[in-house]
């Protein structure tokens, strides 16, 4: 495996403590020790030692823990390294929805983002957040719907500007598919009132940015439709007409390369399709969360990470939750994390060559 070698650690932070980002964290270190090595969990030593037994149940790979992140770049390969960034943490059962547990993954993802946002690490990957939890941690923490939101407050604050001037979006990405999210943790009614011409037009700006970052070239992107059918010419929704054309028309006198309003049930199979050697459209854009999710999870959770666009630093993340119901029993399925620790191995290279 030709990696890049770090010169400054990437931060991973271990989740809800209950659910099975702690025992993905650790069947990462343990398949890929390559991949892995350079990196660090920010989070509790102890409950990292309790995940590497879920894993390796007769001989489990050492957990030693660090005293800076700049020492997991001499941490030897199969070691796990931990930086103690919160509290000790109490043994709270596996599957279990607790406060306490919902306020030590919050915890985590403050001090590493605030670490990258210094610039102590390269990047940020995360594991899954329980919403549950993190609201019953209360304040700070209940302010946040998950990760994103809280990553995007964090980058404001410290930019000292307001979240209005620091737009992110999610995307969702595997080797099949990419889409950006027009909006993200909202209700669908919300989500809807969301779709305006500024958002819309936003969103295009920050995907083209950032795939021209990744892609090395400008990207090709679909917008998906609101409606069905994408509006049937008005018949099904005015949406399409009065909000989503003008966006793209906009986009495009900006230089950007973008397509559509597509009917929502074929854009993301247009988008698979490969015209040549090239697939006929390198993102698309949806209009909201499950538009654009279902479509990349049916694909395979266990290959689909999460980026967010649009922030001051790097982060990527597993595409699925925090499964409650497998947390404790050894079953965890470790693909996404790793897909998401290489996925941010490959932005911070492209990074320090300038390429981002």
């Amino acid at each position: 495996m030709n990696l890049h070698e770090l010169t400054r650690p990437i931060a991973i932070t271990p989740g809800d403590p209950c659910g099975i980002g702690p025992e993905i964290i650790a069947r990462a270190w343990s398949a890929t020790p390559e991949l892995t090595r350079g990196c660090f969990v920010a989070g509790d030593v102890a409950l990292m030692r309790r995940a590497m037994a879920l894993v390796e149940r007769s001989v489990p790979y050492p957990v030693c823990e660090i005293e800076t992140a700049a020492q997991a770049l001499q941490v030897p390969a199969r070691c796990l390294p931990v930086l103690q960034v919160v509290p000790v943490a109490p043994e709270i059962p596996w599957g279990q929805v607790d406060g306490r547990a919902g306020q030590l993954a919050g915890e985590a993802v403050l001090w590493a983002t605030r670490a990258a946002l210094r610039g102590e690490v390269a990047a940020l990957v995360t594991a899954p957040l329980h919403k549950e939890a993190l609201h019953a941690a209360g304040a700070p923490y209940d302010q946040y719907p998950g990760h994103t939101e809280l990553l995007q407050a964090e980058a404001a604050r410290h930019a000292g500007v307001s979240l209005a001037q620091m737009p992110v979006r999610m995307m969702l990405a595997n080797d099949e598919l990419r889409t950006v999210l027009v909006s993200i943790h909202v209700s669908l009614r919300e989500a809807l009132d969301a779709i305006t011409v500024e958002r819309v037009l936003e969103t295009l700006r920050i995907s083209h940015t950032a795939l021209t970052a990744l892609l090395g070239r400008k990207p090709r992107m679909a917008v998906a439709g609101v409606n069905p059918h994408a509006g049937e010419g008005g018949l099904f929704g005015r949406e399409e007409i009065e909000v989503v054309k003008p966006a793209i028309l906009q986009a495009r006198q900006e230089g950007l390369d973008v397509h559509g309003p597509f009917a929502p049930d074929t854009v993301f199979m247009r988008a698979r399709q490969k015209v040549g050697i090239q697939r006929e459209f390198d993102v698309v854009v949806a209009m909201y969360h499950d538009q654009g999710l279902i479509p990349v999870k049916y694909l395979g959770v266990e290959q689909g990470v999460n980026v967010t666009l649009g922030l001051p630093l790097i982060r990527t993340s597993p595409d699925h939750g925090t499964a409650m119901d497998l947390a404790g029993q050894g079953l965890a399925d470790a693909s996404s994390m790793v897909q998401a620790i290489r996925m941010a191995r490959q932005l911070v290279s492209r990074a320090s060559t300038g390429s981002v």
